[in-house]
């Protein structure tokens, strides 16, 4: 049972992890590991830290492309990868450019596609944008659909998508973030050395950073670390601003607050961010991090402010309330299950739902006990039994 396994990005790469090492120990598997490339630097640092090779890279990236120009080379890149490698069923994970591309080579070699996270939306063209869009395409194109959520499930019946195709199985991030996190607590030196590693000030580190989990010991009367993702096209221009903006203010209304924020490379989030939020003692703009780098600092945190799909999975699992930097989610389950509040890129809502978790300990202690309602750590698991029936058919 020949399975290539297709992605390109930084989170695509987390999410297919646990994929990629179940079906590795699985004797009656032949998994391969193709990347496009679409995120280079970032990409490499997350297959370092489970552990994966690729068999196979596209580098399909080159500067200043269009998304016209990066579809047309991830669709050719991936048929010439696929006539040579002639799997028996194709997996891909999400909503990216690489998706999309990947599906649609498959499809037209006839090859069954496989889709992790099938069936969030929006419903919104417009936002997420494109991945709102590669994703509905995707889901038309797909044989097997591998929802994170019953709601997920929903949205694809609602879209004609036969029942029999479609599997509920949890996210596969908590499958990575409890990997990651486990190794982290059974290691101190680990997590000694990934603190010493972080590319800040020792002062800032002394003052914002403790070694224990943010909300097991006090570090100082009252400091508190926020940390910060943003990404979102959506966004580009007006939006940073307003983000950034918030994220100033909230910091000069509050002296007990670091804020850290690991600045996407895209030049329309890296020019925004270090001219607003530069040259602050207590706002460190630092590269992208590591995964291991990056769930050690979630768990530090004492909220995170994001527009990242993973991060509104991944955060309720640590305990962490998460304002989510976006108009609309295709992840209503964290809203509704109230680990996540929509804040948008308005900068006075931003700033009056984080002063509300710094300022009212009660309404912060009842938002990080709440269950995370994206999974239990077995969804690769479900994953594989799915595409041993499929073969089996």
């Amino acid at each position: 049972m020949r399975i290539s396994v297709i992605f390109g990005t930084r989170p695509e790469a987390i999410k297919l992890a646990p994929v990629m090492l179940a079906l590795k120990a699985d004797q009656r598997f032949t998994c391969r590991v193709c990347v496009t490339g679409q995120h280079r630097q970032m990409l490499d640092q997350v297959l370092d830290v489970f552990g994966i090779k690729p068999d196979a890279d596209l580098q399909i990236m080159q500067p200043d492309q269009t998304l016209a120009k990066l579809t047309s080379c991830a669709v050719a890149a991936v048929d010439r990868y696929l006539t040579e490698e002639k799997p028996g069923l194709v997996l891909v994970q999400g909503d990216t450019t690489t998706v999309f591309g990947a599906t649609l080579a498959a499809f037209y070699r006839r090859i069954p596609v496989g889709h992790v996270e099938a069936g969030l939306r929006t419903w919104n063209l417009q936002a997420p944008w494109p991945e709102e869009a590669n994703r509905v395409l995707t889901s038309r194109l797909a044989g097997l659909h591998f929802a994170p959520t019953e709601s997920a499930r929903q949205n694809l019946l609602r879209e004609a998508v036969p029942d029999e195709s479609i599997t509920v199985t949890g996210n596969t991030v908590i499958d990575a973030l409890f990997m990651v996190r486990n190794k982290l607590e059974a290691g101190v030196e680990l997590g000694k050395s990934v603190r010493a590693s972080l590319p800040l000030p020792a002062e800032f580190v002394d003052q914002f950073i403790p070694l224990a989990p943010a909300g097991t010991t006090e570090n100082g009367p009252s400091a508190k670390l926020v940390l910060v993702t943003g990404h979102r096209r959506e966004s580009f221009g007006g939006g940073f601003e307003r983000i950034c903006a918030a994220i100033r203010q909230l910091v000069e209304l509050h002296p007990e607050l670091g804020i850290i924020y690991p600045v996407h490379l895209n030049p329309h989030v890296q020019e925004p961010v270090h001219r607003i939020l530069g040259h602050h003692p207590r706002i460190r703009l630092i590269p992208p991090l590591s995964y291991e780098a990056f769930v050690w600092l979630m768990s530090r945190a004492y909220f995170i402010l994001s527009d990242s799909g993973g991060v509104q999975e991944e955060a309720p699992s640590l305990g962490k309330p998460v304002l989510v930097m976006r108009e609309t989610t295709e992840r209503p389950e964290g809203v509704a299950a109230g680990t996540c509040r929509l804040v948008g890129t308005d900068q006075e809502r931003i700033l009056v739902e984080a002063r509300r978790l710094l300022q009212d300990r009660q309404e912060y202690t009842r938002r990080s006990h709440l269950k995370n309602p994206y999974g239990d750590g077995h969804a690769a698991q479900r994953i594989v039994e799915r595409c041993v029936r499929f073969f089996g058919r």
